[in-house]
């Protein structure tokens, strides 16, 4: 018990600087953006996706909690989103390198997800504008400051003329109590849900999850999607652990860490309030990532 209780104080607190420079760079853009800037912003934001997959491939899922917040800021797209969570590799990177994984074949799984992801962001941007004749979102981090009651939306005292240190100083503690009460709420939720989780997965085993992808090659494809979007980085833990072993092949593999978007999902249906959306944005997650993975099962 004790071991999983640091297990999940751990996996929370590599987060926390992932959260509160996101927090903090959306509470300044909310209160020094311009519109012109906002029409910058929403320009480059068609190459998003490329950036995304980009960012993704970093370890650790701190640019999937970072992407869900812009998303629900609307700050980026649906298929930068998409872009982001498809290349994260969460825990897969430390797992290789500790198990001293050839390098050649590390930098092709890292490369492949983030071509994948920018692959599919674009597609979908593409076809929301193009095909569907869906319009981007309009930025509006003002009213996710105010749906979040961070209370960033606050006319601040105005201080002292010609202090400018001291203007200076209230405007950055403006910016620095919303950012961190944004973090340490999202802080305690990630923290509860992955006592939850590490509990049932140590309380369990994973024998069960071995046994059951000794099934069919296309089975254990299906299977990995589906523990791939438990928003926990155990998933990429045993997904990636699976590989090693043998028992599933390289396209379960790059579908389960498609999948693996770690707490970003988590962090979506908690600061994004429309739920169809959210729904929406997993199952086209999870159908992508397995189309993916059977068309290379097929390939290969």
């Amino acid at each position: 018990m004790l071991d999983i209780i640091m297990d999940s104080l751990m996996d929370a607190v590599k987060l926390l600087p992932f959260l509160f420079l996101t927090y903090l760079a959306m509470e300044y853009m909310e209160s020094h953006m311009s519109e012109k800037i906002s029409e910058t912003v929403k320009k480059a934001g068609k190459l998003g996706p490329l950036y995304g997959g980009i960012l993704g491939m970093f370890p650790q899922c701190g640019f999937s909690a970072a992407g869900s917040n812009l998303y629900a800021g609307k700050i980026i797209s649906v298929g930068t989103l998409i872009a982001i969570y498809m290349s994260t590799s969460d825990e897969m990177l430390p797992i290789f390198i500790s198990e001293n994984v050839a390098v050649p074949e590390l930098l092709k799984v890292l490369f492949m997800k983030a071509a994948i992801g920018i692959f599919w962001g674009f597609a979908i941007d593409f076809a929301r504008e193009n095909i569907f004749k869906m319009k981007p979102d309009d930025m509006d981090i003002r009213h996710f400051c105010e749906r979040e009651g961070c209370h960033c939306e606050e006319k601040k005292p105005e201080p002292p003329k010609n202090v400018h240190h001291l203007e200076e100083k209230h405007h950055y503690h403006g910016i620095l109590l919303p950012s961190l009460r944004h973090t340490i709420k999202i802080f305690v939720y990630i923290l509860i849900f992955n006592l939850v989780i590490n509990g049932i997965i140590g309380f369990a085993g994973e024998e069960a999850l071995k046994n059951a992808a000794l099934g069919t090659k296309y089975f254990g494809i299906i299977l990995t999607g589906i523990v791939g979007l438990i928003p926990n980085c155990a998933a990429s833990i045993a997904v990636t652990q699976l590989y090693l072993e043998g028992i599933i092949g390289f396209p379960a593999l790059i579908t389960g860490l498609l999948n693996g978007a770690g707490v970003g999902l988590l962090i979506l249906f908690k600061v994004n309030y429309d739920l169809k959306k959210n729904i929406t944005i997993v199952g086209t997650l999870y159908i992508l990532s397995v189309f993916t993975g059977l068309v290379m099962e097929l390939l290969i």
